[in-house]
């Protein structure tokens, strides 16, 4: 395992200068669009009169597709040019959203989704986060980076957040206006459009700063040469935890609240504006945490409370509980996510940087795309319906002690120091 370079978790605030508010900016736009179609994409699709099933399958081979495309752009990022790469991302939004919104055929819809970027579970999908990581770090001071990556996830969150409350009452203020719920949810698959294109714009104003510097070392097929070897290891750790997390992608949660509870769609988004908010608030208490503890342990020690209040959740006999438990574990949910990707960035050098967040990415998405179509079926037994929230909840678990054995002696904490 490579040496790790000392990295020094604090509350700083977001990168300074154009590039880093720009991807900040970024962020947020495809994170609002990615909250606000995930209320609402199971909902459409069942609305086309497509079953459990074949939405679950629908949304595995989302994943998968989104899973290929995005190693490739990704490894070839710091060679080729970020801003390119995540130009093509922005396209390949496009490319998912124009067929989902002009056909019901199911083979068409799975040709988009499998060749274009679309996100069911409201979570980052595509090249954008890794190459955006990769590029936050060529700009920042290594001192800064936690900090600066967790108000990177506060701002995914919020916005996360937002697209959920937005996307739940437009679609309820339409239907309301007389228009079908297929139409409702159709309009904002075309608003989805729109943020593709508006991302596409913006990634072409980033400097030259954000590009990977030149570098004589041999990497291999993935992008990586001397951290080859950590890498796969956290890819495989956490493969597992995002196949976990595709049990109960945030479009899976809203389709079972929707039906245990007969939740509207309104109320759906705020549910999830709520949850969503926390999540990102969550983020900024794991830099203090990590500063104490250091990464891996503030990953694991908040984790598992976390899966064991989601495994709480299809145990509650009432909404206002089963909401309850939902909005518990949010709050502490996603101090994992600013503390993983810090490591990552720490534990790797500076050339492979764009190569060990796209390969540990789509390690994940890798995992989250085969459980959708486990979990798609359950739904449609009454009496399974819960089954996902309690294997996702297992699982990662699971991860988190696997996690800490294989990693708690190489930990950076607030001083560097292993």
């Amino acid at each position: 395992m490579p040496e790790a370079r000392s990295v020094r978790p604090t509350s700083g605030r977001p990168a300074s200068g154009g590039d880093g508010r720009l991807l900040f900016l970024t962020r947020a736009a495809r994170m609002c669009s990615y909250g606000f179609l995930s209320v609402v994409l199971v909902l459409y699709l069942a609305g086309l009169g497509f079953s459990e099933g074949r939405i679950g399958l629908l949304l595995t081979l989302t994943l998968a597709g989104d899973t290929l495309i995005s190693l490739w752009i990704t490894v070839h990022a710091d060679r080729w040019g970020r801003r390119k790469m995540l130009v093509a991302g922005a396209g390949l939004m496009l490319l998912a959203a124009i067929p989902f919104a002009l056909s019901g055929n199911f083979l068409v819809l799975l040709l988009a989704a499998t060749l274009g970027v679309i996100s069911p579970s409201g979570n980052e999908v595509g090249p954008f986060l890794a190459i955006e990581q990769a590029a936050l770090s060529q700009v920042l001071p290594e001192e800064r980076r936690t900090g600066v990556f967790a108000w990177y996830q506060l701002a995914g969150s919020f916005a996360t957040a937002l697209g959920a409350l937005g996307g739940g009452w437009a679609a309820q203020a339409l239907q309301g206006a007389g228009h079908s719920p297929v139409a409702s949810y159709r309009a904002l698959v075309f608003a989805y459009a729109a943020v593709g294109l508006l991302l596409a714009g913006l990634f072409t104003r980033l400097s030259p700063a954000v590009e990977a510097p030149p570098t004589a070392a041999h990497a291999n097929r993935f992008g990586l040469h001397a951290s080859k070897g950590v890498v796969l290891r956290l890819s495989a750790l956490f493969s597992l935890d995002a196949f976990a997390g595709g049990f109960v992608i945030q479009s899976i949660m809203a389709y079972w609240f929707h039906v245990k509870f007969g939740v509207a769609p309104g109320a759906l988004g705020s549910i999830f504006f709520a949850a969503n908010l926390l999540a990102g608030l969550s983020s900024l208490y794991a830099v203090k945490l990590a500063d104490k503890i250091g990464l891996i342990r503030t990953m694991v020690f908040t984790h598992i409370p976390s899966n064991v209040l989601l495994i709480l959740v299809p145990l509650m006999p009432t909404l206002p509980l089963a909401v309850a438990m939902l909005l518990l574990r949010f709050s502490i949910s996603q101090m994992d996510v600013p503390t993983r990707q810090a490591y990552t960035m720490a534990v790797v050098a500076p050339d492979e940087r764009s190569a060990a967040a796209g390969v540990t990415g789509i390690a994940r998405t890798t995992g989250a795309a085969i459980s959708p179509s486990l979990a798609g079926p359950l739904l449609a037994v009454p009496a399974l319906a819960g089954l996902p929230f309690l294997l996702a909840g297992g699982l990662k678990i699971l991860y988190d002690l696997l996690l800490y054995r294989s990693f708690k002696a190489s930990d950076i904490g607030g001083s560097g120091q292993r």
